[in-house]
């Protein structure tokens, strides 16, 4: 049974005293093992343990408990509720900081301020839970323990998880898209670099500049008479 009820071995105790329910049914009910509730009945476990009577708190009817001793096959479930108690609204605040974490903020603030410049303060306020007074005396370097503050992540601190920073930055980097061209040269991309250099083309000849073969001849024979 996925749900078990209030106190289930206090409840089981309760119904092995009162009732002619069989071990797997009061296991079954109070999630719990078959063994369990024999110890329980040989009194062997749960020595001490008053018993709480499952139809007073209304998670039982006696008219199951009435169906279940006459049929060894039918198991017994929990009643609803008569009162639903509305679910409690999470508060929003600031990050609760345990008290041997907090000497570590300001180490943290300082990372966040180094390498994510874009986050705001009240956004540094809702990941480490800090005031806005504190970063910015540390933006400034005019924290009183500045020389000595280290950058330090606050996730592995333990100040806040990977995922609300990752939705922080995700959200300042909407609001504050990064400039490149402010990031000085970068690396060529590698199809620019891998890129082989094409063979240079044979010039065409223009119309006029064709051998002509007349000329040459001309100009061998008039060398020839020469050498005689």
């Amino acid at each position: 049974m996925a749900t078990a009820p209030l106190m289930p071995k206090a409840t089981a105790v309760w119904l092995v005293e009162n009732t002619a329910l069989s071990f797997d049914q009061i296991a079954h009910f109070c999630n719990l093992h078959p063994l369990e509730v024999k110890a329980i009945a040989d009194g062997d476990a749960a020595q001490g343990i008053k018993g709480l009577d499952p139809v007073q708190t209304g998670q039982l009817t006696r008219e199951q408990i009435d169906q279940a001793e006459g049929d060894p096959e039918f198991r017994l479930k929990l009643t609803d509720p008569k009162v639903k108690l509305p679910q409690p609204k999470s508060k929003k605040g600031p990050r609760y900081t345990p008290v041997s974490r907090r000497q570590d903020r300001p180490n943290a603030i300082l990372w966040l301020v180094r390498n994510h410049p874009e986050l705001k303060d009240s956004q540094i306020m809702r990941l480490v839970g800090t005031t806005k007074s504190t970063i910015a005396a540390i933006r400034e370097r005019t924290h009183w323990n500045a020389p000595n503050l280290q950058p330090m992540d606050p996730v592995t601190l333990g100040l806040c998880s990977q995922i609300d920073l990752d939705l922080e930055v995700h959200r300042a980097a909407k609001e504050k898209p990064i400039d490149h061209t402010a990031q000085g040269a970068t690396l060529l991309p590698a199809a620019e670099t891998t890129i082989r250099p094409r063979d240079p083309e044979p010039e065409e000849k223009k119309p006029g500049e064709e051998l002509d073969v007349g000329a040459v001849f001309a100009k061998l024979k008039q060398l020839g008479g020469k050498n005689e």
